[in-house]
């Protein structure tokens, strides 16, 4: 087995463990947000705001580990499906950011439809480069 693969092999479960908190976050922040948007009880845009930065730490965490799966499958079958995750990562995190920054005004005019907007597209995007680190993911017996 080529050097890379034995090390990718090796340390896969952590693509699984990064990639569960921006998935996790970025869909709780779309709930919080329709939350908000139903009921007008502020404590949701809070909570909004604060799953958002929660998962653009962690997705920022879980961007890197995929620059490093894209250097080590550069070579490899699996190049396409790295780069695209490593995008749809990149992007959702851009939408997160900006986002973020749109939750920090006013409740009302942090979630609006431009608000809940960023924030669909954020996790739309996060599930994307989870389904992409999930379904390239192989499962090896260990003897």
């Amino acid at each position: 087995m080529h050097a890379a693969s034995a090390f990718r092999a090796r340390i896969e479960p952590l693509r699984g463990i990064l990639m569960a908190f921006p998935i996790a976050l970025f869909t709780s922040a779309v709930v919080s947000d329709i939350a908000y948007l139903q009921s007008a009880q502020m404590q949701w845009s809070n909570f909004s705001a604060w799953l958002i930065v929660g998962a653009l730490v962690f997705g920022g965490v879980a961007g890197l580990w995929a620059i490093v799966d894209l250097a080590l499958s550069w070579q490899g079958p699996a190049r396409k499906a790295a780069m695209i995750h490593l995008a749809a990562l990149a992007l959702a995190w851009i939408f997160g950011l900006i986002n973020a920054f749109k939750h920090s005004q006013d409740a009302w005019s942090s979630v609006g439809a431009f608000g809940l907007t960023l924030s669909i597209l954020s996790a739309v995007l996060t599930l994307i480069a989870g389904w992409l680190a999930y379904s390239t993911t192989t499962v090896r017996e260990i003897a």
